[in-house]
């Protein structure tokens, strides 16, 4: 349970002002259909961060434990650093395609746009530590649901108010915190 946690909050706390939650505000506006665009990031964020724990979990039974211990903890410092850059959406997402409804162009676009995403990486990372795969996806998916849900459905009204750079230190400061603490050798995080 305690992994559920840690993972919803670095996710919820990761996602805020991060490209997909930039694109949920995009989808938003441009669909105007709340319902299947929440259903499309759902499906989207279950099937990204069910391979990204799997991968974590094959690279923990895989890596020797004193290895993992400074990938892990380098990943999580590296994340620290990597949250103070502010995202942008990439042309790449797939949004628009011809012939595609909301929903899969949601799902789509989603899909695309965590590859590689700070946190489909926090979610390998804490995989890889955690003791319950099913616990990690699940916070990791509902730390993307409470992000991106009210961007959905408030929009714009909530994008200007979001005070996005402190949401980002305090993120980097919770990735620079177990970092240190899993390079320490304290291996009860997650």
């Amino acid at each position: 349970m305690y992994a559920f946690l840690i993972a919803t909050g670095i996710v919820a706390l990761a996602e805020v002002g991060d490209k997909t939650q930039l694109l949920a505000f995009l989808l938003a506006a441009r669909f105007r259909q709340p319902t299947p665009i929440i259903l499309g990031i759902l499906v989207a964020t279950l099937l990204n961060h069910f391979f990204a724990a799997g991968l974590g979990v094959w690279l923990s039974s895989t890596i020797p434990a004193e290895w993992l211990r400074w990938i892990l903890g380098a990943s999580f410092v590296g994340m620290a650093f990597w949250m103070l850059i502010p995202d942008k959406i990439d042309d790449e997402v797939g949004m628009g395609k011809a012939g595609w409804g909301v929903f899969t162009t949601t799902a789509v676009a989603f899909f695309m746009a965590e590859m590689g995403d700070k946190t489909q990486i926090a979610t390998v990372a804490l995989a890889a530590q955690a003791e319950s795969l099913v616990w990690i996806v699940a916070g990791t998916t509902l730390g993307m649901m409470i992000a991106n849900v009210p961007a959905v459905i408030l929009g714009d009204r909530i994008a200007e108010k979001m005070p996005t750079t402190l949401v980002h230190r305090i993120a980097a400061g919770i990735f620079l915190v177990l970092g240190l603490v899993v390079l320490s050798g304290y291996s009860g995080i997650v």
